[in-house]
């Protein structure tokens, strides 16, 4: 990404967390703040609109809904709200970066951009697959479904958060470091054909040519890329302040390579970062990654 491209960023905070069943990345988006993140952003060059956080509603504890849609209320209402703010940035010619909040809140982030770039396509950075329906869920939290509800696959009444015309093709999304796939959700990628690199191929690979082939999918399919990064990406050693943590994740370097390659391929429109859970953290190490990273997708260099 490159000031010149698009100079106003504006920062939209979706601070819910009823899409997980632990509490507490609803304080994602204030702990990034208060890592930095406007100013890191500001002295690379660019101006930024702090829009501040949507409504959300969240509640305390956790209910297992017999329909395998855990608050699911809570979680269309935050959903809906961020539809309508992304899209109101995005009509104003303004960069959206989202800060979560638990993953589920990409419903309404990529449903939002795409309505503006039909042939979108996502970068899915997370350790897990988030492509469960109702019926292959082990847990019932949206937030291992948002890739299914924004392909169009699942419950109706996932699907219908936002606008209903637009869905994510399943060519036009690529999953970068998944190593916690639960059963349901390798059948599904396998039938769809989804086009993933999994800890095993960083590993085998290198992430410079995981990248690479990465990026060279994607522009042979679309002019526009959203980065969604969940921070359980990282090992935990990295990011401790996060619900899901898995052994064996990205480095912290690894991970700013990846984001320094998109941001080098001037496709980036769109982009967000969540599962920032700051109870679970160490003096909010993990918001301040998250500021880190946030700074070198958006072409923060050394020289």
């Amino acid at each position: 990404m490159n000031p010149k491209v698009n100079n106003r960023i504006a920062l939209i905070g979706c601070p819910m967390d009823m899409g997980a069943s632990m509490r507490g990345c609803r304080l994602g988006p204030e702990a990034i703040r208060l890592a930095g993140l406007k100013t890191r952003l500001e002295k690379i060059g660019y101006q930024v609109i702090d829009q501040g956080d949507v409504n959300t509603t969240n509640a305390y504890g956790h209910h297992k809904d017999r329909e395998n849609l855990n608050h699911l209320d809570l979680v269309k209402e935050a959903n809906e709200n961020l539809y309508k703010k992304v899209h109101e940035v995005m009509d104003l010619g303004q960069f959206p970066l989202i800060l979560g909040g638990d993953h589920s809140i990409a419903i309404g982030s990529i449903k939002a951009i795409l309505d503006h770039y039909e042939d979108l396509g996502v970068i899915w950075f997370d350790a897990h697959g988030d492509i469960n329906t109702t019926d292959t869920s082990p847990s019932g939290n949206i937030h291992g479904m948002p890739v299914a509800t924004l392909m169009g696959h699942g419950s109706s009444q996932l699907i219908d958060i936002g606008q209903k015309d637009h869905f994510l093709k399943k060519e036009h999304i690529v999953y970068i470091g998944s190593r916690d796939l639960d059963f349901g959700e390798r059948k599904i990628m396998r039938d769809l054909g989804v086009k993933v690199f999994t800890m095993h191929e960083v590993d085998a690979l290198g992430i410079q040519e995981v990248m690479k082939q990465a990026l060279d999918y994607l522009r042979e399919r679309t002019e526009h890329i959203h980065v969604s990064f969940d921070m359980d990406i990282l090992d935990p050693e990295v990011a401790p302040g996060t619900g899901t943590k898995v052994p064996g994740g990205m480095a912290y370097r690894e991970a700013h390579l990846c984001l320094e390659s998109v941001a080098q391929s001037n496709s980036l429109v769109s982009c967000e970062f969540v599962e920032v859970n700051p109870i679970l953290d160490h003096e909010n190490k993990t918001a301040e990654t998250a500021v880190a990273l946030a700074g070198s997708l958006l072409g923060e260099w050394l020289i």
